[in-house]
């Protein structure tokens, strides 16, 4: 039920980016922010942790444009505001043939050709990389994109941000959303990859290292001397996994490395007629829309960088020259352990997958073919390869790498995103251990959730090494916090609006897990299923971390849940909606974690879910109830989910939180209440409500 709507002349667009100074200084990430802002107060520049209205470049959507239109169409939209900006892909579950699945992607077309959206069909290739080839991400551009790995986007110097379903269809309908600008984070990269390490080990590495939230909710721009001697494909595999690091953008420089790239780019499209400069019977092809000579010149003339004395909330530095080859896992990416010390421990491997948007382009299956060539997989693996996109295929296998891979006893999967999203053929079976190159391994996230992964590059075995030219096995790097210079916001009250509750009460559940991640919270199983009612959708909500927690949800009716604490980096992952969706539908009004997810907390504020962060809670219910006074290991009882018969009331107004035990005992905690702009979305139903107050109020 959609609450009544606030009245229109609290509008949306003073709720974002307040005044500050004349001139200050800015990253690269605020610079590209700056172009693509919109509605700024004049002389207003955009600085970490503004609220701004963004008109990006593009918006890419894939086999979620279906639920997108649904929601353009549910708030009453009628036409697309600029029909450049979106692009369709069709990558994820590109292996269902079902009549229900062709029928949505033939319905994802025709809307297309309908409003004059560039589509990309299934087989094309995952949309990150197709983005990427086409040009749709370019450097010093803003793309977003309805899914998680729009990181990917900053391997070619492009700010690329992960949006939601309602972002998207907002977009669509007035080309313009909301983004609250992330604190910026830079990392240093000094020295060269020794022979064997890659641009994969460098993230996965990175991920280990830095495991405590360093990078969380962070812009990430990578810097220094090691930058130069990285390929643009490790760039872009570096910058795809910034988002399992917790990061919202992970941006490289433009650099000679990638000005070149370009050019070889131009140089391949020139070829694709037997045109010649001496003879004119033969006509030229045509420009590329956005890969092109004018564009690239312009870019050449216009390199924008960080200013000098620009601020940054730490600076991470990481020499590559002491990286050897490293694992992620198993089921985290949070752990990494290097290669020689993982060999030690003669780990069976059942299935093998060279697939994804991170690690499937062609110098990556260039490099497993030159490791597999007059090999073969062994017995009892099976070894999955799928390329990033048709055109990767195409000249992998002009190239003869596909043929050999294939002659070596690899199963052919088409483009798209198959194993990597737990779809389609290859999926790991209880018990079996996988090894993989694309981007999570989040448990039961590529199959069951009693199998075992781990993340590695192409190159899967220390045979293909050289242990006489690597490094000591632990990486060498350090981490400082810069001083803040910024005037810190004041943690002023707003007032609570008409229509928005006063406090929330009821009872109180703990889920004393850090990082439980999206596929925990809904798991991927369900994600594309279009039709799934809300309330099927409560009914596996945490199922994959709690297969109990619904039932213990709905034994509350007659008390409601009024919050449910968490520990940190709650809804970390994917950028699937329903992960709020489905919390929300279950009977639970407020989250409250250490910290979020960003891409959660955008999820749970367009859809009326209010989030809080309140860590002196999740500490105190983290000494009393978890076993061993941690997180990580479920309560002193062995249940996963705690019910101790507290009761909770978070004030909106002054934001006292105030616990009652059952022996009653009273504890009192504060938090920021949400400000106005959180409440009008709530008021309106959330942002799809919102956006159908606008739509009607410009009719």
């Amino acid at each position: 039920m959609r609450l009544p709507h606030y009245p229109a002349r609290h509008g949306f667009r003073r709720l974002f980016a307040t005044i500050g100074p004349s001139y200050t200084p800015q990253t690269v990430i605020e610079k590209v922010v700056q172009r693509y802002a919109v509605g700024l107060p004049g002389g207003k520049t955009v600085r970490s942790g503004d609220y701004v209205m963004i008109k990006p470049e593009h918006v890419m959507t894939h086999d979620n444009t279906g639920p997108v239109i649904t929601k353009f169409n549910s708030i009453g939209a009628t036409r697309i505001q600029d029909p450049r900006q979106p692009v369709f892909t069709l990558d994820h579950d590109v292996q269902n043939k079902s009549t229900k699945n062709l029928s949505k992607y033939a319905s994802i077309e025709k809307f297309a050709r309908k409003y004059g959206v560039d589509f990309y069909p299934a087989g094309r290739g995952i949309g990150h990389q197709v983005l990427v080839e086409e040009g749709y991400a370019f450097p010093h551009t803003l793309t977003v994109a309805s899914d998680s790995h729009s990181n990917m986007y900053g391997g070619v110097g492009c700010v690329g941000t992960p949006i939601v379903r309602t972002d998207a269809a907002a977009l669509w309908a007035t080309g313009k959303t909301w983004w609250q600008v992330p604190r910026m984070v830079k990392v240093e990269l000094k020295g060269h990859l020794s022979p064997g390490v890659t641009g994969k080990d460098v993230i996965v590495a990175l991920c280990g290292s830095f495991n405590n939230d360093e990078v969380l909710n962070a812009a990430i721009e990578f810097t220094g001397d090691g930058v130069a001697a990285l390929t643009v494909d490790d760039r872009l595999t570096i910058a795809n996994m910034t988002t399992e690091w917790g990061a919202l953008v992970g941006i490289f420089p433009v650099d000679d490395t990638l000005l070149q790239w370009y050019e070889n780019v131009l140089t391949r499209l020139e070829l694709r007629t037997f045109s010649s400069p001496t003879s004119s019977s033969i006509p030229l092809p045509p420009q590329h829309p956005r890969i092109n000579r004018v564009r690239l010149d312009a870019l050449r003339r216009n390199i924008i960088s960080s200013d000098a004395d620009a601020e940054y909330s730490s600076h991470l530095v990481f020499d590559l020259s002491t990286l050897v080859p490293h694992v992620s896992g198993p089921n985290s990416v949070k752990v990494s352990t290097p290669l020689p010390t993982l060999e030690e421990s003669k780990i069976k491997i059942d299935k093998a997958y060279l697939v994804s948007c991170t690690n499937s382009r062609v110098s990556d299956i260039a490099a497993a073919a030159s490791v597999m060539k007059g090999h073969h997989v062994a017995p009892g693996v099976e070894f999955y390869i799928a390329a990033a996109s048709s055109a990767v295929q195409q000249e992998s296998e002009s190239l003869g790498d596909w043929e050999t891979l294939i002659l070596s006893g690899a199963k052919v999967l088409p483009a798209g995103c198959g194993p990597c999203i737990g779809l389609g053929t290859g999926l790991l079976e209880e018990g079996q251990t996988g090894i993989s190159a694309t981007n999570r391994n989040y448990k039961g996230r590529m199959g069951h959730p009693k199998a075992q992964a781990y993340l590695a590059s192409y190159i899967c075995g220390p045979t293909s090494l050289n242990p006489n030219v690597l490094p000591p096995t632990k990486p060498t790097y350090s981490i400082s916090a810069a001083p803040s210079t910024a005037k810190s916001s004041a943690a002023t009250n707003d007032p609570v609006l008409p229509g928005f509750p006063a406090s929330f009460s009821g009872t109180l559940l703990f889920t004393p897990q850090d990082n439980l991640n999206t596929d925990g919270i809904y798991p991927g199983k369900y994600t594309y299923q279009d039709d799934i009612t809300l309330e099927r959708q409560a009914e596996v909500v945490m199922e994959n971390y709690d297969p109990g927690f619904a039932e213990l949800v709905r034994s509350l009716v007659t008390k409601p849940t009024a919050a449910d604490p968490h520990g940190y980096n709650f809804g970390t992952g994917s950028s699937r909606e329903q992960a709020a969706t489905a919390l929300k539908s279950a009977g639970i009004p407020v989250v409250i974690a250490g910290s979020f997810g960003d891409i959660f907390k955008r999820n749970a504020i367009n859809n009326g879910l209010v989030c809080l962060e309140c860590p002196d809670l999740v500490r105190d219910l983290t000494e009393k109830y978890a076993k061993g006074g941690v997180r990580g290991a479920g309560g002193k009882d062995g249940e996963l989910t705690i019910d101790k018969g507290l009761c909770i009331e978070v004030g909106m107004v002054d934001g006292n939180i105030r616990i009652e035990t059952s022996l009653g005992e009273h504890h009192v905690y504060t938090t920021r209440p949400v400000g106005t702009s959180v409440q009008e979305l709530w008021v309106c139903g959330g942002l799809e409500g919102y956006i159908l107050k606008e739509i009607q109020a410009n009719s």
